[in-house]
């Protein structure tokens, strides 16, 4: 149980990045009130929950009715993984957990940023969406296993929720480098975890 959750809490960490995050929030919501910022806080978060809930129970079936086998999932959610954790570790913006400049620019322009870019792909990107499922896939048929990534997933959204309402305090005490520093170290784990989705994957595969 322990094991599955702190695989559940690396995973989800490094996918969503409560502290990235939080630093493209504070950028956006700048010229805000702090009453502004508290109700995109809430509205973003309770959006990206649902949508991240929704894919983690709803989402192996989907592929299943797709006739993409659980083999295929572990590896293809792998190398996903594998390549935002190696974004993560030379400190750089992917589109798997963070937005675009092209979406920044959009944003700025809006006062409402609760549902895009907040609650997707800030919090729930194709990384943390495709991390749900196969975390979940993982647990198949232990119903103990899926609540505790399911209460992961819950905590870590909940830190992000924090983290969002003190995302200028965050970001004056950690300053650029200290949040890259951060990063990094949990870029090399989630690379880690996501070999090892590979090599299971591969594995039961059939291939070898």
């Amino acid at each position: 149980m322990l094991e599955t959750a702190g695989l559940a809490l690396a995973t989800f960490f490094a996918t969503i990045g409560p502290l990235d995050v939080a630093a493209v929030f504070a950028g956006l919501t700048a010229n805000q009130t702090p009453q502004q910022r508290r109700s995109l806080a809430i509205r973003g978060t309770l959006i990206s929950a649902a949508i991240l809930v929704a894919f983690a129970l709803v989402g192996e079936p989907l592929l299943k009715t797709l006739g993409i086998t659980l083999p295929a999932l572990r590896t293809a959610g792998g190398i996903l993984l594998l390549l935002m954790g190696i974004e993560l570790v030379f400190a750089r913006s992917s589109g798997a957990n963070s937005t675009t400049a092209e979406e920044e620019r959009e944003a700025a322009g809006k006062a409402d940023i609760a549902v895009f870019p907040l609650a997707t792909p800030l919090i729930a990107g194709p990384g943390a969406m495709g991390a749900a499922i196969l975390l979940m896939a993982n647990q198949q048929g232990n119903f103990v296993g899926q609540a505790i990534v399911l209460a992961s997933l819950l905590a870590i959204l909940l830190l992000t929720f924090v983290s969002l309402l003190l995302a200028g305090r965050i970001n004056a005490l950690l300053g650029v480098t200290g949040m890259h520093v951060i990063m990094r170290v949990m870029g090399v784990i989630l690379c880690a975890l996501a070999v090892q989705f590979i090599f299971d994957g591969i594995r039961n595969s059939g291939l070898i």
